[in-house]
């Protein structure tokens, strides 16, 4: 018995020992589980917290940033406004005016307001042309006014010349206003407002004198005296018109001129029964009245255009593509800088004859002058060929010599008789760094014409692109139309709806130029035409320093001679032609001209330039979010 109760003693502790230690290690491993839990959740909500705030810091650093941005994106539109009302300001002042008129024209500021609200109205970007990382800020001006702050007349003198009492120096005040609005990457705006005034202390002193082609003038006459028996033949004349003489007009017609006419001569001419001087611009003699229509106004008492002394620049050009050297050309100039077909060098003892182009083999590139050099007599034949080739035929005797100059091929193609060459390179006109060609006759051009089809019918002489001047020591002799290959201006009213005739053609200017010029002659009209018609697209000079030269018919009668370009010379003289028709070439009136046409130095008289300074005073500057 005591052994069964030992037994079952020990099976009792032993069993119920092991869940006592079973239940202590699961109330162990419980309580970790618990405490593990609570510091992820702790953990999560920490973590929670800080990416909250965090998002919230750069959400107010964002809005910032953006509101900043449109800040200085509206400042700066201020600053572009304001800076745009100076310039437009100075951009209406003319280049030149007449002495003693007010340089800023009335009424300026509402086109410059109106620039202002027209340019700046809707938002403009600050960083055009920036990378793609850039600032994206921009801004529009949705209030600007600009006024003047003086009564009438709107200036006050603040200068008079003691000698001519013409105002010297004028001073204008506007006042402004201009409100911007700023936007930069985000929704947010920012408004800036200011207004204050500007003053213009505006200098006028005399214009300062010009470099100015003869090709600008559409008619220029250097010798004609008031009432020297002949008068101005009527009719539309377009271009500008001077004379260092005087015009005289008649009763057989009327006179319409497009452009400015002058004259240095204080008084015109009348020709009724008698002539009669006038410095007015017209005359009523007896119930008959003329009255030339001065589109462009008049000046009469103008300062004398000087002229060239002769053609020296011209004749140089041809070696050094510069003309700018007016000394005398020698052999030993001419030796050193041309050489014929065969490549040999003009002789340096003088020639009688020859073509010469101003090239050396050895060079890169090998054509490094002007042009061409003829010397003696000779028949040229210009023509358009292909797209881009201006082709030179010169005939002496029965030898001609090609040459073609092609500026897109950058060749220029030299052959007479069964000699040839390829050259690279072409004549450069080194004042512009662009193409151009003068040829250069040291003799009479006996014949200069366009080229014609089988049936006599004119076909293009000057190429698109090309400028060329023809120049000869003695006569030239146009012997046939010389045409553009691209008419430039109209010759027809309504040729281009609601326009004049001699309005330029839209899409029509391809650099196509040519000028005729001689010193020592005349330009001779021999038409050779059965149309009995001529036409010249050119500006043409027969002038020089007390030359005499003129445009004259030697051939038969001419029934319509059409020219569009100008005419300069140094007299009237007969032209023979039942109708007249000059086109003043109205891209002579900016930068355009022949290469080295003959130029002068004019100096305005009557007219001012001015410079200005202005200062700016803001009054209130408002920041309104």
């Amino acid at each position: 018995m005591r052994d069964l109760s030992s037994r079952s003693y020990r099976f009792l502790r032993e069993r119920f020992g092991k869940h006592q230690a079973w239940a202590s290690a699961s109330e162990e491993t419980g309580v970790a589980l618990v405490i593990t839990l609570l510091l992820l959740f702790l953990l999560s909500a920490m973590s929670l917290a800080m990416v909250l705030a965090t998002g919230s810091d750069m959400l107010i650093n964002g809005y910032y940033r953006n509101s900043r941005g449109a800040f200085y994106a509206a400042d700066s539109g201020l600053n572009v406004a304001r800076q745009q009302l100076i310039n437009q300001v100075n951009a209406a002042i003319p280049s030149t005016f007449t002495a003693g008129t007010a340089p800023i024209p009335a009424g300026t500021e509402a086109t410059v307001q109106s620039y202002i609200t027209t340019n700046y109205g809707t938002f403009k970007s600050l960083n055009t042309g920036q990378g793609t990382g850039s600032w994206k800020g921009s801004f529009e001006i949705t209030n600007a006014t600009f006024g003047n702050a003086l009564p009438s007349p709107g200036y006050t003198v603040t200068a008079t010349d003691p000698t001519t009492h013409l105002p010297t120096g004028y001073q204008y005040i506007y006042n402004y206003s201009l409100t911007s609005v700023g936007t930069a990457a985000g929704m947010e705006r920012a408004t800036v407002s200011e207004n204050g005034s500007i003053t213009f202390n505006v200098a006028v002193t005399p214009a300062n004198p010009l470099t100015v082609s003869f090709s600008a003038w559409g008619m220029f006459i250097d010798q004609y005296p008031v009432c020297s028996g002949s008068y101005l033949v009527p009719g539309l004349i377009s271009g500008p018109v001077f004379t260092n003489g005087g015009w005289t007009f008649g009763t057989t017609g009327s006179y319409t001129f497009t452009d400015p006419v002058g004259s240095h001569s204080p008084t015109a001419g009348f020709q009724f029964s008698s002539c009669y001087t006038s410095t007015a611009g017209s005359m009523t003699k007896s119930g008959q009245t003329i009255n030339p229509q001065y589109q462009g106004g008049f000046l009469w008492g103008q300062p004398a255009i000087t002229l060239p002394p002769n053609d020296f620049s011209q004749k140089r050009a041809v070696l050094d593509g510069l003309g700018t050297n007016t000394a005398a050309v020698t052999n030993t100039d001419l030796h050193n800088a041309l050489r014929d077909v065969s490549g040999t060098q003009y002789p340096s003892g003088g020639a009688a004859s020859g073509v010469y182009l101003a090239y050396d083999p050895a060079a890169s590139p090998q054509v490094n002058g002007g042009g061409i050099y003829v010397k003696g007599d000779a028949q040229v034949t210009l023509t358009a060929s292909g797209t881009s080739a201006q082709v030179f035929a010169i005939k002496q005797g029965t030898t001609t010599t090609t040459i073609t100059v092609d500026p897109v091929a950058n060749t220029t193609v030299i052959t007479s008789g069964a000699g040839s060459q390829t050259l690279t390179g072409v004549p450069h006109d080194l004042n512009t760094g662009k193409p151009g060609t003068m040829l250069y006759v040291d003799g009479n051009i006996t014949s200069l014409t366009g080229p014609h089809d089988a049936s006599g019918n004119p076909l293009p002489a000057i190429q698109d692109g090309a400028a060329v001047t023809v120049t000869a020591n003695s006569n030239i002799t146009i012997t046939g139309d010389v045409q553009y290959k691209t008419k430039p201006v109209t010759t027809t009213q309504n040729e281009i709806p609601g326009t004049p005739a001699d309005t330029l053609i839209p899409g029509n200017d391809k650099g196509q130029v040519l000028g005729i010029f001689t010193a020592n002659g005349n330009i001779q009209l021999a038409n050779a035409q059965s149309s009995r018609n001529l036409r010249i697209d050119a500006s043409m000079a027969t002038i020089k320093s007390g030359g005499s030269g003129g445009i004259v018919n030697t051939g038969s009668a001419i029934n319509t001679l059409t020219i569009i370009g100008g005419r300069i010379q140094n007299t009237i003289q007969n032209i023979n032609t039942t109708t007249r028709n000059v086109f003043f070439d109205r891209r002579f009136s900016g930068s355009l001209a022949p290469p080295w046409f003959p130029a002068t130095t004019v100096t305005p008289a009557g007219l001012s330039s001015a410079t200005t300074t202005p200062t700016v005073q803001r009054v209130q500057w408002i920041n309104s979010i």
